[in-house]
């Protein structure tokens, strides 16, 4: 079996490492991963990710079960598990076999490939979580633009299609505007905002401008984009790619009722991940899908992230294992 495995000597593709296994879970024919933000950190060797070593990386996966011990899962079904330890405590995707948790583990969903479901992968799943949080708070196309940081990324992109796919005006944030200013139009956006507009210290309260926030991206950014947060509006939180401190007050809490929200796609239970999942399937384009995907072999991973960090890929990058 090949896998990306984690050392404390560093991070190679090895043959032999079903010896690193374990018994429990779904055992799955790994078919197709991706490459995440978090993914890139582990691959690089980066600190932040991988607790435990040594660990195969990946924090997505989607396979074909080989074998269950637990009823709800059969032989040749084809599942998506992301998150849920992967790549941090527990072997991940960049393998030819896994371990998949049967109680976070959820079947493709109809109206998606295998394919495009890995493609959409962590960064996909979530940004549906994100947008669900918003639509469940209250936040809807009437309600004023939304707003989305890292729009380039794969969180990001994904969320401006999911968004404008449900009638929402989507205020775009890049800080490279020249070069995709167009990818983020052809995906929904409305508007174009350039990073240094929230990228600088500003004042508590702003004026306020959107109804919702979608942020992965964290720091000034994220603190910018709360004091331009309408009255009652809901700012969802769910990366830290610029910074994972919040130099923000408490002021546009207690006197706009502000709601920040935090997402947690790792251990987000069976059923939201579901949810997740079929809002992907009916909410993105699968054209513009195909468009935004990359791919590389598991030969490629290392190198791609280290293009990921060094800001050279936007969109999604599918691993074909």
């Amino acid at each position: 079996m090949r896998g990306i495995v984690v050392r404390d000597s560093g991070v190679a593709l090895e043959d032999g490492c079903e010896e690193l296994l374990a018994d429990e879970g779904v055992l799955v024919e790994v078919v197709y991963s991706d490459l995440n933000y978090k993914d890139a950190l582990a691959v690089t060797g980066r600190p932040g990710v991988v607790r435990q070593k040594p660990l195969i990386a990946g924090i997505d996966l989607v396979g074909r079960v080989v074998e269950s011990a637990d009823e709800r899962w059969t032989p040749g079904q084809w599942l998506v598990l992301n998150g849920a330890g992967l790549s941090e405590t527990r072997h991940g995707g960049y393998a030819e076999l896994a371990r998949a948790d049967a109680d976070l583990a959820v079947p493709v969903p109809d109206g998606l490939t295998p394919e495009r479901a890995a493609a959409l992968g962590t960064a996909g799943y979530t940004a549906a979580l994100a947008v669900l949080r918003l639509v469940m708070d209250g936040v809807s196309p009437d309600s004023g633009p939304v707003l989305v940081t890292g729009a380039t990324g794969g969180v990001g992109s994904v969320a401006v299609m999911l968004l404008a796919a449900a009638g929402f005006d989507v205020a775009a944030l890049t800080g490279r505007e020249d070069r995709f200013g167009d990818y983020l139009r052809d995906l929904g956006a409305s508007s174009i905002v350039g990073r240094q507009a929230l990228g600088e210290p500003g004042r508590p309260l702003q004026k306020a401008l959107y109804a919702g926030v979608v942020d992965s991206v964290g720091g000034q950014v994220l603190a910018n984009a709360i004091a331009q947060t309408q009255p009652h509006g809901v700012v969802t939180a769910c990366g830290l790619a610029a910074s994972p401190d919040l130099p923000a007050t408490v002021m546009p809490f207690i006197l706009r009722g502000v709601t920040l929200a935090g997402i947690d796609s790792v251990w987000a239970g069976v059923e939201d991940r579901a949810d997740a999942w079929r809002v992907l399937a009916r909410g993105v384009d699968l054209d513009q899908l195909d468009q935004m995907t990359d791919r590389v072999g598991l030969d490629g991973v290392i190198a791609a992230g280290e293009e990921l960090l060094a800001g050279k890929r936007h969109g999604r990058t599918l691993v074909e294992i």
